[in-house]
């Protein structure tokens, strides 16, 4: 189902959002820790060198540590661990020379490979944690996810009912209507008002359920004329520009019929008081333009539920995403000068 779908992509979205960010959480906080204890072990790893080796001073009895023997400096203190290119060592006093003092000094290639040890160690320590915050994120997020999920399918089945219960009255009013003087301005007001009550079912229809889609010909420009023939009435305020050429497409023409029906009433609904509209076709590009008061947030308008003002859903121009997705219609929408044009590219469903 469509709205099942849907529901799996916010669930995903909410899904990987909760999890990173928990785990980023996690991450950062065990970086730092192992950070402190890595500072931490390093010390006691030179303190454990610099006590060994003065151990080593007294009995000489380690085979790790060397001596050497060096001029005394005023710079350096007895029993200080140093640091130089080749080595780590300390000074002690040499008893036959005063002058003289013992280097006991250890390779600091060997100072480098205990140090990849021991981080070897801690980054095994880390990557074993690091498992275990993924779990826990995970149950975290799916914890975090369980009133997102009871919203949407409170949703779901709320729409359900609505286009239940919507089904039954609409066909039975334009059975009726069908039967009724169709010249008479009143029933063709009703008709016109229950075909739009009819569309808007058919947009909570394809919100909710999967489309079955099936390839048949027909001709763009009567398409076109009779949606125009639709709007044009109820906004007789609007100058109306429609130039399209003789073109036959291959598509489903119900699902194609709504996708210009919700692109119409978008560019009626929010278009000025002595505005227009335009559409045309060009090298199979379909065209639809409106003035407009101009859109805050254009990448946005796609989306589901999003609206710039209090009119409407908010999920007129979000089925027209997906179905031109499910069309194989690639669209693109441009803002010019509080112009507002929305192109589909015929190309993969036009006869030639």
């Amino acid at each position: 189902m469509y709205e099942e779908s849907v529901i799996k992509l916010s669930e995903k979205e909410s899904l990987l959002k909760s999890f990173v960010l928990f785990f980023l959480v996690i991450e950062v906080f065990l970086s730092f820790i192992f950070y402190q204890y890595e500072k931490i072990e390093e010390e006691h790893m030179r303190e454990n060198l610099f006590l060994e080796m003065k151990n080593y001073s007294f009995f000489f009895d380690d085979e790790r540590f060397d001596i050497d023997i060096v001029a005394k400096s005023s710079k350096e203190q007895l029993y200080e661990l140093y640091f130089d290119k080749d080595s780590l060592y300390i000074l002690v006093p040499f008893p036959a020379n005063q002058d003289d003092l013992v280097k006991v000094f250890y390779p600091k290639k060997e100072y480098k490979a205990l140090l990849d040890v021991m981080r070897h160690s801690i980054l095994l320590q880390f990557i074993f944690l690091s498992l275990i915050a993924i779990l826990i994120s995970l149950l975290f997020a799916f914890y975090s996810l369980s009133p997102l999920r009871k919203s949407l399918e409170l949703l779901e089945t709320f729409i359900k009912d609505i286009i239940h219960d919507l089904n039954t009255p609409i066909t039975s009013i334009l059975i009726n209507l069908k039967m009724m003087d169709a010249k008479n301005e009143e029933v063709e007001s009703i008709t016109k008002s229950t075909k739009t009550i009819s569309m808007l079912h058919n947009n909570l229809n394809t919100y909710l359920q999967e489309a079955q889609f099936a390839s048949e010909k027909f001709n763009l420009r009567e398409l076109i004329d009779e949606q125009v023939d639709f709007f044009a009435p109820m906004y007789d305020y609007l100058q109306w520009d429609v130039d399209i050429e003789n073109i036959v497409l291959k598509s489903d023409k119900n699902a194609f019929s709504r996708v210009i029906y919700n692109i119409l009433s978008n560019a009626c609904k929010y278009n000025t008081s002595d505005g227009s509209i335009t559409i045309k076709t060009h090298n199979n590009i379909l065209s639809i333009s409106n003035t407009s008061y101009g859109i805050k947030n254009p990448s946005k308008i796609f989306e589901r539920f999003y609206k710039e003002s209090d009119r409407g859903l908010g999920i007129g121009l979000h089925i027209v995403e997906a179905l031109c997705k499910q069309l194989h219609i690639e669209k693109k929408l441009l803002v010019k000068n509080n112009i507002v044009t929305i192109h589909l590219y015929l190309d993969k469903v036009t006869l030639n």
